[in-house]
């Protein structure tokens, strides 16, 4: 019984990785309705590995380098190779120059420093209300989320037609993860409503634009959480 409770919230931080694995293939493959399923997968079993480790006092040092471990290729891997996937087709080009590389590999600068953030965040034990940079799960939403509208429904169609933007938008993203913005997470330090508007806020904005923005309004959502932490800096 001990061995189950000890090890349940592995088993989901597994599951994460095994779920980023195939997510990672089937967007190499151009399969992304898969590659979201996927990260929504990840998305769930991420949050549930930290729940049940809660809930079962069975946190541990194991438990927290398997759940870096994990998140560097559901959270990290993932959107490195969604932005590869977006500068596929630009070969060596950029803007008047020809680069002496594929500009494709500028993408998985996005997985270099979701690594880093990682190992960051796993030193810093400061973050325990807020974020200090945009968190991995959040960047994955932003990157995958535009890319996936841009593919489906054609929105975003200026960001990842121009690689100009596209190199801008995979610099912005480098540097979120890095940056020392402190991030709104959704651990309450209280009950008073007081200390919740900024988590309030971003709630009912991101309904708000998802409903009127549909697919295009999910990755719009992290840009909306970036706002209000910006707003709310000295509230965390």
């Amino acid at each position: 019984m001990n061995f189950i409770k000890n090890n349940l919230a592995n088993a989901f931080t597994l599951g994460n990785l095994f779920s980023g694995s195939i997510g990672v293939i089937n967007l190499v493959d151009g399969n992304y309705k898969v590659a979201a399923l996927c990260i929504i997968i990840s998305l769930v079993l991420d949050f549930l590995d930290g729940f049940v480790a809660r809930a079962l006092k069975a946190n541990s040092n194991l438990g927290a380098q398997l759940d870096s471990l994990a998140d560097m290729v559901s959270f990290g891997l993932l959107p490195g190779v969604t932005m590869f996937k977006a500068l596929e087709g630009f070969g060596n080009q950029f803007m008047d120059f020809e680069l002496p590389f594929q500009l494709k590999y500028l993408g998985l600068f996005v997985a270099l420093f979701s690594c880093l953030r990682l190992a960051i965040f796993n030193l810093d034990e400061e973050q325990s209300y807020y974020f200090k940079g945009l968190n991995t799960p959040s960047n994955t939403v932003l990157l995958f989320g535009m890319y996936y509208a841009f593919q489906e429904t054609g929105m975003f169609w200026r960001t990842f037609e121009n690689p100009v933007f596209l190199v801008g938008l995979i610099a912005a993203s480098c540097w979120l993860l890095v940056s020392p913005i402190k991030m709104i997470a959704l651990k309450f330090k209280s009950m008073k409503l007081k200390d919740n508007y900024p988590k309030l806020i971003l709630l009912l904005g991101g309904i708000l634009l998802i409903s009127i923005l549909g697919l295009a309004g999910i990755p719009m959502v992290i840009v909306f959480y970036i706002i209000v932490s910006l707003i709310f800096q000295k509230q965390m």
